[in-house]
This record gives structure tokens, sequence and C-alpha cells, in this order.
């Protein structure tokens, strides 16, 4: 009897006589309920968020990087805290974009900004494939937490990326959302986003990977630190990248050969460390930039420096001084360095400061700056070393000048160009006399005698000095008499760079343009902020320069002393070049030229001693001689203009 009345009693509330409507608008309480209280919990949560706006209007912090002159070529990076260079969605192969999504979001372009059974299928493809494949966040979540918010395993942080995922999804495209992504994502180290990562690991940009690579890069997004390719986890990367290949199989984005062509291919993964190519260029770059710039604009604002290297040719200067530089140890000379550029616009296009950057510190058991043969950091072509005769075509040039030709005579004989108490008797490289001898044969022949004759009657000292300040040499600061006549076989110290640029007046016939190193640079948004705009500057007359060529690439008038078809000779080919040897033979140089390059080599150690007595066309001319015979193919053929 009691359990009837009960039954009667709930059947009164839930049945019919009341209408059955009691038991639904207590479920629609409880509803609303839930749903008011999650509005409440996301207004609470969401009330301090950032606006998702604030996407468009931030600032990426991105690392400044010096490239080549084509841009290819990724030289050097400078960052701070991250190492970021932003690439438009374009630029990457759409394999990367596809392995990515079979990585991280599978469902990237039919959900809101969250995928609720994203979730739970990633907990069913991590237990069959064994292993973390498959993350169960999509995105848009994955950007928000990368970027506004912690990585703390919260309510309160979950329900934030929620909200925030889910107005970054509605306000923007999904190409703009990817793209953001795939250049904020952290990839392991300082390395954020997949152009960061690319140059990290293979060293080379992102648009340019292959599909194996972008399906490890794609595999390092998970667990970069873990993973990484440098760690003792290299296995499991590989092995979530054959995972990922086979989900972009199953999903038709790749075919079954190109996975397989991918599996089997050797992924090689560049050394771990800051990469650096052209290093005595690219510190002399940096040392500019860091005078001229700010410190957070060059470390976060994502400057691209393009600078007038020439990768080809600075390959090639680099493989010509290491292996001139083991076969110059038996004449005991352990370094060298190479400068090379386009005279007509001063562009320096390979600079080589030393034979091995990466060598030890401190070779042959030296103390750093003290009896030292070799050290790899200084370079060499901003120092200052005595040229040799490679400064005797400033002197004539000064005498032409005057109005003096090649055909005039001086006498090659034993002379005292001091006193009788301070005898000053030089001699020829070979001890020979030659009677008279023309100005041409002078300087073809580099005969010390006639030169310094030539200097001291015809040129004059003071205005040998002025004009090669004129044409660019800097180092010639003290008066001319501290020089004295010494001054024509090389007495004052110059640099090889300046001395190479300063050739650079002869093969453009009078014109100068000081070194340029930086064709332009960019900011972040692509704007130029600085170009190289130099125009060239008339410091010596035409014929003078003609003459001083013609002479200097008449192979019949150096002859007498080099032999005819030396290294110096080029078939088909009209190069000026000139030799120095400096008289304690701790310097030896050559400097050679055409219309359009001017390459100059020197040799020595870094302590100033002594090499074997040997000119520098023994120890300088081979590695000139290799670098010329490779760009003289580089470009066509041009001769100088005969003089009148």
């Amino acid at each position: 009897m009691a359990k009837r009345k009960h039954y009667r009693k709930i059947y009164s509330i839930f049945g019919k006589k009341r209408g059955g409507g009691a038991f639904w608008k207590l479920g629609l309480f409880f509803v609303l309920f839930l749903f008011f209280g999650f509005s409440f919990l996301f207004v609470y949560y969401a009330k301090d968020l950032p606006r998702p706006e604030k996407f468009a209007e931030r600032r990426i912090i991105q690392s400044s990087r010096i490239y080549d002159r084509t841009g290819n070529i990724l030289l050097y990076e400078i960052y701070g805290p991250e190492s970021r260079d932003y690439v438009s969605l374009e630029l990457m192969p759409d394999y990367l974009k596809k392995a990515v999504l079979i990585a991280e979001d599978r469902n990237f372009y039919d959900h809101f900004g969250i995928d609720f059974q994203a979730i739970s299928r990633s907990i069913l493809l991590n237990i069959r494939a064994g292993q973390l494949v498959f993350g169960g966040s999509t995105i848009p979540q994955q950007l928000i937490r990368n970027t506004f918010l912690t990585r703390e395993r919260t309510l309160g942080r979950k329900i934030r990326e929620i909200v925030l995922a889910l107005e970054i999804d509605r306000r923007y495209s999904k190409e703009q959302i990817l793209e953001w992504y795939l250049n904020q994502i952290p990839m392991g180290g300082n390395a954020y986003g997949v152009e960061a990562a690319s140059q990290k690991y293979f060293g080379k940009s992102v648009s340019e990977i292959s599909l194996e690579e972008a399906a490890t890069l794609a595999a390092l997004i998970q667990a970069p630190s873990y993973l990484s390719p440098h760690g003792p986890n290299k296995e499991r990367l590989l092995a979530r990248k054959n995972n990922i290949l086979d989900g972009m199989v199953q999903e038709n984005k790749i075919t079954k050969e190109e996975r397989e062509k991918a599996k089997n291919k050797e992924i090689t993964f560049r050394r771990i460390g800051q990469p650096i190519r052209s290093p005595h260029f690219v510190m002399k770059i940096k040392n500019y930039l860091f005078q001229k710039y700010d410190e957070e604009t060059l470390k976060k604002g994502g400057l691209k420096i393009y600078t007038t290297l020439d990768w080809q040719l600075q390959q090639l200067a680099e493989t010509a001084v290491q292996k001139g530089v083991e076969r110059n140890k038996m004449f005991l000379a352990h370094n060298a360095a190479l400068v090379s550029i386009n005279p007509k616009n001063g562009q320096v296009l390979a600079l080589v400061g030393s034979a091995d950057w990466f060598g030890s510190p401190y070779p042959l058991n030296c103390q750093p700056g003290k009896n030292c043969l070799f050290e790899p950091y200084p370079n060499v072509a901003i120092r200052e070393r005595q040229p040799g005769s490679a400064f005797k075509p400033f002197v004539y040039a000064a005498a032409f000048k005057k109005g003096y030709t090649d055909t005039d005579v001086v006498i090659d004989e034993e002379t005292n160009f001091g006193t009788l108490a301070n005898p000053y008797i030089p001699r020829n490289f070979d001890g020979l006399f030659r009677g008279e001898v023309t100005l041409r044969q002078a300087l073809a022949q580099s005969l010390n005698i006639p030169s310094i004759k030539v200097l001291r009657d015809f040129a004059g000292l003071k205005e040998s000095i002025e004009l090669s300040k004129e044409m660019g040499i800097t180092t010639l600061t003290k008066p001319p008499l501290f020089y004295g006549l010494p001054l024509v076989l090389g007495g004052g110290e110059t640099k090889l760079l300046e001395m190479v640029s300063t050739y650079g007046v002869f093969a453009t016939e009078g014109l100068k343009v000081k070194p340029v190193f930086i064709l332009k640079i960019e900011d972040q948004k692509g704007n130029i902020i600085e170009e190289s705009k130099r125009a060239p500057k008339r410091v010596l007359e035409r014929e003078v320069c003609r003459l001083i060529n013609d002479i200097l690439s008449d192979d019949e008038a150096r002859s007498p002393v080099f032999g005819r078809r030396s290294l110096m000779y080029f078939e088909n080919y009209q190069v000026a070049v000139k030799t120095g040897t400096t008289d304690n033979f701790r310097d030896g140089w050559i400097i050679g030229y055409t219309p359009w390059n001017v390459t100059g080599v020197w040799v020595g150690n870094n302590d100033n001693s002594p090499m074997r007595r040997e000119p520098g066309t023994v120890l300088a001319g081979p590695i000139w001689r290799t670098f010329m015979t490779e760009i003289l193919k580089k470009y066509p053929v041009e001769s100088f203009n005969k003089p009148r």
C-alpha cells in the first residue's frame, strides 16, 4: 500500500497527470545552469586576455641575417634569445604544410579553432603507434599557447587557450593562422619557425628542403629538445618522421612511391653551432653593423643584409689559399690572404683573411700575439704589411703624370743613394746590372735601382705619396722623409685590401671607387634602409693608367726576368700583374687585374718571421694563378685600351 502511494507520487510529478513537463523543465534548468556556468567561467578567464588582433599588430622578433649577393646563401645570423626569419606561406613547400597538418592538426581546415574529435583520436593513434605521434591541440590552440600563454597545466590556462583559439579562428583566414604558426613555433634551442629550423638543421632555406626533411621538421614540433637530431633520441625523431609520411599516404597527400623514397633517403644534419661562411668577410660586415645600428635592432629587428660577396668565387678563393699555404710551408710561409674586387663598382667579391679560420686558435704551440707563424682569426687582409715592389706602379704613375714616358731611359748600375758615411746601395733581385733601360723595362722587370732613380729624379717622393693617397692608400701618414727612397721598394706599410682597391684605379683608367661590402639592407617589412650608391671619382688621367696597364700586361717586356709565358701570362686574356717581395723576405705579394677584376694575394707569417728566400712570384703566384684561372672563365674577354 505504501509502495503504491510512493509510485503515485512519482507519477504525479513526471507522469501524465502533470503533463510530463516537470522532467523536461528540470533538464532544461540543468542545461541552462551548465551554459551560464561555463559562460561565467569564459568571461571570468577571458577578461584579461590580449585581443586576437594583436597578431596583426605585433612586431615579430626576427634575427638579422647576412647573405651573399644573391640572397640565397646565408653567411651569418645575428640574433638574441630567438633566432627567427619570417617567411610567407607561399615560399614554403606544399608538402611541408601537409606534413605539419598530418602531425599536428588533421582537421585544421574543418574545425572552428578546437577539435574535440582529435583529442580522442590522438589517444588511439598514439596507442597504435606505440609512441607519441599525434597531439590533440589544434594549431590555433598551439599558436595561442606559444604566443600569449604559458605551458602550465591548469584549467584556467586551458580555458584561456580555448577562448582565444575560437576568436583567432573566427577573425583570420586559415592560411594566415598557418603562416603565423609556422613562423612562431619553437623548433629547438633558440630556433623559432621553420625557416630558422631549416637553416639550423639542414643549412638551407625552407623553400629548398625535400619531402623527408619537411617531414622531419614536422616531427620536431612535438618535442624539439627531446627529439633533437643532435641528441640521443635521433632514432625516435626519424621514426616519428616515418609515421608522419605514413599518415600523409593515408590522407592521400603523397603517393606510396614518394613515401618509400623519402623513408629510404638518408638525411644529413648540419653540425651543432652557429654556422658561419666566409668568416673574415662576415666579421668585417658585423663590425660595421654594430657601429651603425643598435644591438636591439640587429638582434630582434629582422634586418636582411645583402653583401657583395660572390659565394662561388669565395669558395674558389678559400680553396686556393688553403692549398697554397700547405705548399708554402716548405718555404717556411704559414699564412696567406686573398682579396678580389670588381674595380668598376668597388664591390668586394671574395675575401680570405687567413688560411683557416676554423683551425686551432694557438697552432704550433705559440702564444696568442707572440711567435705565431699562423693565427686563424686575425684578418691579415686588413693588417699593415710591407708591399715590396708592389708599390712601384704608383711611383711610375706619378712620373708619367709629370710627362715622362715608358721610352725614357735610366741607367741600371751600382749606385750609392746614401752617403759615404751612411751608404745605401740596393741591389736588383737577381744581382745583375743592365745598363741603359727604358721605364717600360724597369717597371715590367721590377728592377730596383732604376725604380729608385725614377722616384728620386722623375716622380718625386712627396708627389708619389700624395698620388697613392688620392688613389686609396691610407697608411702612409708619416712625413715623406720618414720613408725616403726605400718607399719605392715597399718601405711603407700598406694593407692588402687597400692595395687591391687602389690597383682598381689603373683597371678603370683613373676612376676610384672605395671598397663596397654591402649592396643593400632591408628592414623586416622589406623596405630598403641602406643601399650602396657610390659614384666613381677621377683621381688619375686615362693615358697614365693606360700606359701602366700596357706595361704590366707586356709579357715580352717582363720576360728577361720572369721568363716568357710565366704564371702571370694567360692565353687569350690581357692581364696586368705586379709582384712584390720585401728585402728580408717577410712578405710576398702578387696583384693582377683585368678591366673587370682585381685580385691580390699576400703570403707570409703572422709574427713577421722571414720565409725562405723566394720571390712573391713563387710564394703568392700559384695561389693567385689558381684563382684567376677559374674566374677568367666567368667573365667575357675584355682588353685594356692601348695608350697613345
